[in-house]
């Protein structure tokens, strides 16, 4: 068990998914959950922070209070994106982070999809220093990944059992994606819900789906990969129907990805640097070198 949590992974990997993770933390704040700072004009009686806001000596939030915490937020978080400072950049994002989901599902509605993002950034600080494109294995990274990659298993696994422990099984044959596509439905919801019983058929499925995510720790690494793409392809049906998106879910489970082989700073150089020899080489260069060559190519005489 102790090596299948530390199984080895290229540093570049680690490198990239931490770059991707405090990327997406900075882009929380400014696109899926900028409605947290709106959150402190309601009056503070409001405000029942969960079990770990009570147990922790957090204060009631006020306009300056999450000011403060969105701005350095979003600063430290650009800053852990470059890989500079690991560990002391990343507890500090940990932290605020941590601080600004408590705020944010602290006034009546909890969302489960951002579990594994969580993990991720209470994890990241231990896999020490990466850089993109090293592909020297590191266990600290692999056991940070794979933490993450449990994370995610475990929000699609509870999330069934959930279903199962309070909704029993008229969650199955009740109408729960029924009234999800009244309330937010897309026109190809509406298509979908035209044809009989195949909402009861996806809401068995959604559970079978749920129970049975954990073997994908089991599969190699083609079929593994080919699973991941099946949940990415299970949540763009879903935000195209019911548009739910699970964002930050979706930006933990990069977690199982082959990330370091994703390098657009490396294809970004290549690129100006190609446009470049093109911008300064003679007019006419390219052609006479393509003629040399092709005479060079062709044999002598008749």
């Amino acid at each position: 068990m102790s090596r299948w949590l530390t199984e080895a992974v290229p540093r570049g990997r680690v490198a990239a998914f931490r770059t991707l993770i405090y990327l997406f933390v900075a882009a929380d704040l400014v696109v899926f959950t900028p409605w947290v700072r709106t959150r402190v004009a309601v009056p503070g009686e409001l405000y029942q922070p969960l079990l770990v806001g009570r147990l922790l000596p957090l204060p009631t939030p006020t306009p300056a209070v999450v000011a403060a915490l969105f701005w350095a937020l979003l600063l430290l978080a650009l800053l852990a994106a470059t890989g500079r400072g690991p560990r002391l950049l990343g507890w500090a994002v940990f932290a605020l982070y941590f601080e600004w989901m408590i705020v944010a599902m602290s006034y009546g509605k909890v969302d489960h999809d951002r579990f594994g993002l969580l993990v991720a950034l209470a994890v990241l600080p231990t896999a020490g220093r990466a850089r993109h494109g090293d592909p020297t294995r590191s266990e600290a990274g692999g056991w940070a990944l794979r933490v993450t990659q449990i994370a995610v298993i475990c929000t699609y696994f509870l999330a069934a059992w959930a279903k199962l422990r309070f909704g029993g099984l008229d969650w199955l044959t009740g109408s729960v994606l029924a009234r999800a596509i009244i309330r937010r439905g897309t026109e190809l919801a509406d298509l979908i819900a035209s044809v009989p019983y195949l909402l009861l058929v996806a809401q068995f499925g959604i559970v079978a789906f749920e129970l049975l995510s954990p073997v994908v720790f089991l599969l190699r690494e083609r079929w593994r990969l080919a699973t991941v793409g099946f949940f990415y392809s299970f949540h763009l049906v879903t935000m195209a129907t019911i548009t739910i998106s699970f964002a930050p879910h979706l930006a933990a489970m990069t977690a199982f990805l082959p990330l370091e082989r994703v390098r657009p700073v490396v294809w970004a150089r290549r690129l100006f640097s190609r446009r470049g020899r093109d911008a300064t080489r003679p007019a006419g260069a390219a052609p006479a070198l393509a003629g040399q060559a092709s005479a060079a190519g062709r044999p002598d005489g008749p």
